[in-house]
């Protein structure tokens, strides 16, 4: 399938897309915040430049786009119809990068929690600030929100076709004003 806009214009749309500071790690921050847990963001010294890093429970949390880091089962995470060979090849560095981040960090010593952009999508998703103090005041060694459990079509996504799956997002992610 080609592509709907010209290559500029696809090249500055791409531009565009946020590598921090995204809408969901605001969110959590802003939530952990409020909660009264201090942290510092997109440490360098650290392996994958952790999205936040609490070193008083030597932890780290990485909120990882359904879409970007490929979570498995996520009605978020499509594969593009055009150029579909070079996103294979994007979507399995970025795994393969993910996975190891993470290893270096466990053997730092760090603890990992990685949350999905689909848990901000939940009914819950109050929750899951609670989930992630208790986790940061644990001893355990790792996190991960959702559950597999909680991961579900949302309601209403049927799909039938491309281009209604597609407006329907779309008036999802329009403001309840």
């Amino acid at each position: 399938m080609a592509d709907v806009v010209d290559k500029s214009t696809r090249s500055r749309m791409m531009s565009g897309i946020r590598g921090k500071d995204t809408k969901p790690e605001r969110v959590i921050r802003s939530a952990l915040h409020s909660a009264g847990f201090r942290y510092r963001v997109h440490v360098s010294d650290l392996p994958g430049k952790p999205d936040l890093v609490f070193p008083k429970y030597k932890a780290v949390i990485l909120v990882h786009g359904c879409f970007w880091h490929r979570h498995s089962n996520c009605w978020w995470s499509t594969n593009p119809s055009s150029n579909s060979e070079f996103w294979a090849i994007k979507f399995a560095q970025n795994v393969q990068r993910d996975a190891q981040n993470i290893l270096d960090l466990r053997k730092l010593g760090w603890r990992v929690a990685v949350i999905w952009e689909c848990a901000l999508r939940l009914p819950q998703k109050g929750k899951i600030v609670s989930a992630i103090g208790a986790w940061l005041e644990s001893e355990r060694r790792s996190l991960t929100l959702p559950k597999r459990s909680d991961i579900r079509r949302p309601k209403g996504l049927e799909a039938k076709s491309t281009k209604a799956v597609s407006q329907r997002r779309r008036d999802e992610r329009k403001p309840l004003h």
